[in-house]
């Protein structure tokens, strides 16, 4: 199989990351320097910085209720990274962002396919936020954000918000933009004040109490990779 689904395949990291690795001549296969589409199978010495690629680790699935002040990266320098915060025993990635100062979940895991998909699916799947602002909101608003906002250089897709109470709604996006949310509140006049994530397509973030992590369910596994025409372990 080509060099980056090799690499992904055991979680080391995602096929774009392979890609990355291979490209700045980090990889080596049985004494070769690997290039873009070489081939790999089991039972080569596959190494990255001249350490051995670690194969059949335990697949994971991952779902945090991330804190503010945590940040969806790997990079073991940046102090509070998810990483580092989980503390789990398999080299695990976050799926997607989450900004670090917004709360909620997000998924993590050591398989570099299932993360592709998903980032390909982008504009595709639904992920649930509860938010509150700073003052009250007003119909106006609730018609705007959900036609669709200018942001970026570009408008955001129409989306489903409903209010839950004065300074707080419910809002469902299928797309990630950068800072999305606080961007389209802010072209508005309103500040977020808090920023929960509730569900990513079929996960819910339910009682899971903040910091706290849980490996998906059997049926959720399945329903994830329904969606996404994956088969999970």
């Amino acid at each position: 199989m080509r060099i980056n689904k090799f690499i992904s395949e055991t979680g080391y990291c995602s096929r774009r990351e392979a890609d990355k690795l291979v490209e700045s001549g980090r990889v080596t296969i049985n004494g070769q320097t690997a290039v873009l589409g070489s081939q790999a199978v089991q039972g080569d010495q596959v190494l990255i910085d001249g350490k051995a690629l670690v194969t059949g680790s335990q697949v994971v699935y991952i779902a945090l209720n991330k804190p503010v002040g945590i940040t969806s990266t790997t990079e073991a320098h940046i102090q509070g990274n998810i990483v580092d915060f989980i503390g789990h025993q398999e080299r695990i990635f976050p799926i997607g962002r989450l900004d670090k100062d917004s709360e909620g979940l997000i998924l993590l895991t050591n398989d570099g396919d299932i993360v592709n998909r998903i980032l390909r699916a982008e504009g595709k799947h639904e992920k649930e936020y509860v938010v509150t602002v700073d003052r009250p909101i007003t119909a106006s608003f609730l018609t705007g954000m959900s036609s669709g906002v200018k942001i970026l250089g570009g408008k955001t897709l129409p989306c489903e918000i409903t209010r839950i109470s004065e300074r707080e709604f419910r809002i469902v996006l299928t797309e990630g933009k950068n800072r999305q949310i606080r961007r389209m509140c802010s072209a508005f006049g309103y500040e977020v004040r808090s920023l929960r994530r509730i569900r990513i397509m079929n996960i819910h973030l339910g009682a899971l109490k903040t910091g706290q992590w849980r490996e998906l369910s059997a049926q959720e596994k399945q329903e994830l990779g329904a969606m996404l025409s994956y088969e999970l372990q």
